[in-house]
């Protein structure tokens, strides 16, 4: 799976580098003083790594805990998100990844303890001794710069982090993912606080744009294994892709997903259209400049690249109003512009 690892001095005796590290006896393993040596290079063709990305084993310094971007969230007035990844496993047309970082290769930050620390710290003094009745919980996000489990079998991410998540029942964490390597959430108690979010798209979107994530059919066959076995999950449409056809994309999956799953038991669902900020989009525009998911219909407003207002009213609208013939209000959360949830 990868030829090369990259490892920091500092983490280089981390049993979990070692650990990783044993997964792959034939890669070649680089010591490296700072991952951003490697990763932050200029002049890197993200194109081609892509094709065979690098494994990077680092530790994260500085501020690990941040604040999502205004708009991210499921209902909480306190939103963080943290990143035990850089990059992800697939490689998705639309992804903003691809205009956000110069490199391809995968950066694994090991200092999952650290993590722990500061969640627990954030969380203490968001919560305090005596919360108000009606205060709402701190939520956190793990899929913002990578897919959450993705990459399960190398990283052991949830397998480290779940038990925490159970110990800390005043907050709600979520897991963003496209991913069906569930075993591992499969193999342990449902925890109440803990969300398995999955990103869905119509199928004809998936197909073209989204390579390697796992189709449409088996997403949704693992979030109804999760049901039956007891785990709260939550569905995410974003970002919606506007094409010709989208409605009857845009049915057909929520045909097939509410065949496949219990509504009264999503904990949310969330709507959001696809959109850039100007630099990202640039710099993606440079990689794909033939990719009409590029050009179609957007417009630069305030620095961030989405579809001009009658396409992005006209998905709205459509995808809400078909939405709520088969969810209530009150777990329906939106990003779309002029949208007050």
């Amino acid at each position: 799976m990868f030829d090369f690892i990259y490892v920091e001095e500092e983490v280089a005796d981390h049993p979990r580098v070692a650990r990783i590290c044993a997964r792959f006896p034939d890669a070649q393993q680089i010591v490296v003083e700072r991952y951003g040596e490697v990763f932050n290079r200029r002049a890197q063709d993200f194109r081609l790594q892509k094709q065979r990305p690098a494994l990077i084993l680092a530790n994260k310094h500085g501020r690990r805990i941040l604040e999502a971007p205004e708009g991210y969230g499921i209902g909480s007035s306190r939103n963080f998100y943290f990143s035990h990844m850089l990059n992800c496993l697939y490689d998705c047309r639309y992804c903003f990844l691809q205009g956000m970082y110069q490199s391809a290769h995968m950066v694994v930050f090991v200092n999952y303890e650290e993590f722990k620390d500061d969640i627990h710290a954030l969380i203490k003094s968001e919560i305090g001794s005596a919360p108000a009745p009606d205060a709402t919980p701190p939520h956190f996000f793990t899929g913002y710069d990578c897919d959450s489990l993705a990459m399960e079998s190398v990283t052991g991410f949830a397998s480290e982090f779940l038990s925490f998540f159970a110990a800390h029942p005043d907050a709600l964490f979520e897991f963003r993912t496209k991913s069906v390597a569930i075993d591992r959430l499969l193999a342990t108690d449902p925890i109440e606080n803990v969300v398995i979010a999955y990103s869905l798209t119509p199928e004809a979107v998936g197909k073209r744009f989204e390579i390697g994530a796992p189709p449409l059919a088996s997403r949704l066959k693992a979030m109804a294994r999760l049901q039956e076995a007891g785990w709260v999950v939550g569905l995410r449409f974003d970002p919606l892709i506007y094409y010709e056809g989208f409605r009857d994309g845009f049915r057909e999956l929520l045909e097939a997903a509410f065949h496949k799953l219990d509504a009264g038991l999503l904990h949310s669902v969330c709507l959001g259209p696809f959109r850039l900020p100007r630099d990202f989009y640039k710099r993606m525009r440079r990689l794909y400049p033939e990719e009409s998911l590029l050009a179609y219909g957007l417009e630069d407003s305030g620095g961030v690249y989405s579809y001009r207002s009658d396409l992005m009213l006209e998905l709205s609208e459509f995808c809400s109003s078909e939405l709520m013939t088969y969810i209530p209000d009150n777990i329906f959360f939106s990003t779309f512009a002029g949208t007050d949830r």
